[in-house]
């Protein structure tokens, strides 16, 4: 269990609130969602919940098989489930573009985006695309997602008149391990200034930048979509494969200390979902409740010299 802030919150809800905790009595049968890195961990546990509420859920994994062991699971506890699997890869920005048509072409609506999909203290390596694995993948490939079908979920709340929501998995991560610039925009790909700690910081802080600035673009267009940013815990997952002996840490001692699967989905859950939360945007979450971002993650000027930086990169 987790043993820090069990108290609840404004939210009503608190660090231990599991996600079916905090979507109980909630009805998502007429929507639609994208959960990328569904194959496993809180991206299985989001989707398994999401299903429960009557949400047909698109599961984006790299894994097929993977993807389809946790669908039949799901299928097999929610005979009523509406779900389904598509192959991505967040480190290829042409698996992205390919994601982004077929899911356009299939003619599905889109109400939620939840861009859940990480790596974390890998060793130095560079996508498909010659850019950082992590910055790749963490920030980069959901960056391109969420632009590429961010007009069919302005389609979809035209039509439904239901608030589409933009859900970005960050991690404080981003504020412990923070370079002082924030973001090397001149060394994101520099094996010689590699830190896989750093680097995943700066992937994450990437993601609440991204939420900043797109929530100011919305908001600047007047469309009825929101994007916010969460931190989900320290959760015993197979994320911590690549740490060596704090793996082995995390596998003996976790389950005493850190959150397991279903409280770590909660806040994806809770921001995605419940009611409490329309209209609330460019916002940064922990524990199911509002939290502090620190003055790297409100910079404005930083958050938009990220998105014309990121914008190069992906055409």
């Amino acid at each position: 269990m987790w043993l820090f802030n069990t108290n609840n919150g404004e939210s009503g809800f608190s660090s231990t609130s599991t996600a079916e905790e905090v979507t109980h009595g909630i009805d998502g049968s007429s929507l639609t969602a994208i959960v990328t890195g569904a194959s496993s961990g809180i991206g299985a546990e989001t989707s398994r919940v999401l299903a429960l509420r009557g949400v047909h859920v698109i599961m984006a994994v790299r894994n097929i098989a993977a993807g389809n062991g946790v669908k039949e699971a799901i299928v097999k506890e929610i005979p009523a489930a509406k779900v389904d699997i598509m192959e991505l890869d967040l480190s290829s920005l042409a698996s992205v573009r390919k994601f982004a048509a077929d899911f356009i072409s299939s003619g599905h609506s889109l109400n939620m985006l939840i861009n859940n999909a990480g790596v974390v203290g890998i060793p130095f390596m560079l996508s498909k695309d010659n850019i950082e694995l992590q910055f790749a993948t963490n920030h980069l490939g959901h960056f391109l997602l969420t632009n590429l079908l961010l007009n069919k979920m302005k389609e979809t709340t035209r039509k439904t008149k239901r608030e589409g929501r933009i859900v970005n998995v960050s991690s404080v991560g981003y504020c412990i391990f923070t370079y002082r610039e924030g973001i090397r925009f001149d060394r994101i790909s520099d094996p010689k200034s590699y830190s896989s700690f750093w680097a995943y910081g700066q992937s994450k802080l990437a993601n609440i930048l991204h939420t900043y600035e797109l929530t100011r673009r919305l908001k600047e267009e007047g469309v009825e979509i929101t994007a916010n940013s969460l931190h989900p815990g320290v959760i015993t997952t197979n994320m911590f494969r690549h740490l060596g002996i704090f793996d082995g840490f995390v596998s003996k001692f976790g389950k005493f200390i850190f959150k397991n699967v279903q409280q770590g989905a909660s806040t994806t859950c809770y921001v995605a979902l419940h009611p409490q939360l329309r209209g609330v945007s460019g916002e940064y979450f922990s524990d199911n409740n509002l939290a502090t971002m620190t003055a790297l993650a409100k910079d404005a000027d930083l958050a938009k010299r990220l998105w014309d930086f990121s914008m190069d990169l992906v055409k």
